[in-house]
């Protein structure tokens, strides 16, 4: 007489797909949020104004559209909070008041996916952004926003830079 051990069941439990993480939709995601972050430096529009206005772009059809969702929802929503997180990072000789608006943006950005994504391993969320700083940044910006973050993240993410070595 059957019973019903695993053994002799008949139904197979689904086995757990890796998931699949689209890291060029996510790049272009970020440059968009940089994008929008600039604008909101430097305009009177509303949050959700820019988000449209971003939406509408053609790169927003080859973004990770959650994950673009996600991350500006994110950096505008505590943009201030953001910026008070990593100005005691900025170097002495400048405060956050004096950064181009292209930097502050990045290091908004990468101070929200540090504290808030802990899927994202700290080292990709450097390297983002200094590929931002080096695409949309001044001739050396990308050395600053490495030096902001490197100590950002020696605060936030301690135990995962203990781990990694």
């Amino acid at each position: 007489m059957p019973t019903d051990t695993p053994e002799n069941t008949s139904v197979k439990t689904p086995t757990a797909k890796p998931l699949k993480i689209d890291f060029m939709g996510r790049r272009r995601a970020r440059a968009l949020v940089v994008q929008g972050l600039y604008q909101y430096q430097l305009t009177q529009a509303t949050a959700e104004d820019i988000r449209l206005h971003l939406m509408d772009s053609p790169n927003y059809a080859r973004c990770d559209e959650a994950y673009f969702d996600a991350l500006w929802r994110g950096v505008s929503s505590r943009y201030e909070a953001l910026r008070d997180r990593f100005a005691p990072h900025v170097a002495a000789a400048r405060d956050t008041q004096t950064l181009s608006p292209v930097e502050t943006a990045i290091l908004v950005l990468a101070t929200w996916e540090l504290s808030e994504r802990l899927d994202i391993p700290y080292r990709i969320i450097l390297n983002e952004a200094i590929d931002l700083a080096k695409t949309y940044g001044g001739t050396d910006g990308h050395k600053f926003v490495n030096g902001v973050l490197d100590k950002l993240a020696a605060q936030c993410r301690a135990d995962e830079i203990r781990v990694m070595g």
